[in-house]
């Protein structure tokens, strides 16, 4: 029986395993070197230092930059130092570009000027692009001189269009044909290459204008007869192109819809200027997915999970700020109601039950607004009817599991009117959690802002605050 392959992921934390093993060992070593007198113990530790450290470098030799980038990420910093000083200097470049924007800055703040501008000049044009936001402007500008005249343009092209643009995400590394050749021709001016560049599932058709005539896809290429043009196996009608300036989630949700591997990037003119291709909006994807997670937790960006403390807080400390002044709202409502609670102290029981299901039911909410936002199927006028859905959701939900939990309440303390009140004041926080949660995205992104940004915080403070108001108020008016 064939044992089944290991995952990728099974595979990447082995390595993780192993040089966490080898750095366990090392540093065993270096404490035994710096307790041990004896000359000759020294030199024992000395050579069981040196066989670890080459254990280290080959394992090292041996990983993907993106495996690395993964391990560094995952190591403390003084770990990840003596790790990072082991990779090959070859490494740096591709490395840099793998490892996380929280992570990266520890890294180059190791590296001196010469390292620096080794490793981005190993990188391609739009790769280069990618990583000099976080390098030394002088060593850009140095990188940039010793560029020739056509990369030094793609770069600062790349680099002049926001991050959220298809601009920022072009890929320069492409090929084009003309359409009045034969696939002979350009079968034998694709033998030149010494490989072609990655994710090329299509060659571009240009004019000698360098305007986009059509595509022309490796399988045409193979399957029809050599001797026929180009321009008679080429396809040109309904293609999917992009501009610098189109917004990259809507690319990406193009990537996604029609299968695409790469298409092609054209200005005003029709000119092809680039290329984007699917690894660039896998990248985006995953980049905005975790944005987007951390951002309904209220932090403003991805953090090194072994950041100095200091550096961790300013990224944490404004929404639990704003949670805490709503912590203390929720205080106050239930200071309100203290006699009331003081004379039936099942309700002090009862509160957590009314906040959290709204609070769990308006994150819910606010997450299918958001996902949808992301992918552009919220338009202004389904506003109301995505309410009224919500809403129809949430008195359902709170009429059948009010009525569940208030039937229950009644057996617990023999008392039909707690048993209703807490059904009420059940559906009424359901009420509130689902408008809340379809209205608190929808406003943010009408002024501009993130529409996930500390959504979280806000239902469950509002759900808080309002669930005790709601079941306290409700109990006071009927009850006492």
């Amino acid at each position: 029986m064939t044992e089944p392959m290991p995952r990728d992921s099974d595979v990447l934390q082995r390595h993780l395993r192993d040089i966490r093993e080898l750095l366990s060992r090392q540093r065993l070593v270096e404490d035994l070197m710096h307790r041990q007198h004896s000359s000759h113990q020294d030199l024992v530790d000395s050579i069981t230092h040196r066989q670890t450290i080459g254990w280290l470098r080959r394992k090292l030799d041996r990983l993907h930059p993106a495996d690395i980038a993964h391990i560094l990420e995952a190591l403390p910093r003084d770990q990840r130092q003596l790790v990072w000083d082991l990779v090959r200097s070859d490494k740096d470049g591709e490395i840099l570009l793998e490892v996380s924007d929280a992570v990266r800055p520890s890294l180059i703040e190791t590296m001196d000027s010469n390292e620096i501008r080794a490793a981005a000049e190993s990188l391609d044009a739009d790769e280069l692009a990618d990583l000099a936001p976080d390098l030394p402007p002088e060593v850009v500008e140095d990188v940039l001189e010793a560029l020739d005249q056509e990369e030094r343009e793609h770069v600062r092209a790349a680099m002049s269009y926001p991050e959220d643009t298809v601009g920022a995400l072009m890929d320069f590394d492409m090929v084009t044909v003309r359409e009045d050749v034969t696939l002979e021709v350009v079968l034998r001016y694709l033998r030149r290459f010494e490989e072609l560049p990655d994710h090329t599932d299509k060659l571009f058709v240009v004019d000698r204008e360098e305007r986009l005539r059509g595509i022309l896809t490796l399988e045409s290429l193979l399957i029809n007869d050599p001797e026929r043009l180009v321009s008679e196996v080429m396809k040109s009608k309904s293609l999917v192109t992009f501009a610098p300036e189109d917004d990259a989630d809507e690319a990406a949700a193009a990537f996604e819809r029609y299968d695409l591997i790469s298409v092609p990037v054209v200005d005003g003119e029709r000119r092809v200027i680039a290329r984007v291709t699917v690894a660039d909006m896998v990248d985006r994807i995953r980049e905005e997915s975790e944005a987007e997670i951390l951002s309904q937790a209220g932090l403003r960006e991805e953090e090194d999970i072994f950041a100095p403390i200091a550096r961790s807080l300013r990224n944490r400390w404004a929404w639990l700020a704003i949670n805490l002044v709503t912590a203390f709202v929720a205080s106050r409502v239930i200071d309100l109601f203290e006699d009331s609670i003081a004379q039936l102290v099942a309700l002090a029981a009862l509160m957590p039950i009314v906040a959290g299901i709204g609070g769990n039911a308006g994150n819910q909410t606010i997450t299918m607004i958001v996902r949808a936002i992301a992918m552009g199927q919220v338009e202004p006028s389904a506003v109301w009817r995505l309410l009224g859905k919500e809403v129809g959701v949430a008195l359902i939900n709170g009429l059948v599991w009010g009525g569940v939990v208030g039937g229950i309440v009644w057996a617990l303390y023999g008392s039909w009117k707690l048993g209703v009140v807490m059904t009420g004041a059940m559906t009424l926080n359901l009420l509130l959690a689902a408008t809340a949660g379809v209205v608190i995205p929808l406003v943010r992104q009408r002024f501009g802002r993130d529409p996930a940004l500390g959504g979280s915080v806000m239902i469950t403070a509002l759900t808080d605050s309002g669930g005790f108001f709601i079941f306290l108020g409700l109990a006071t008016l009927f009850l006492l």
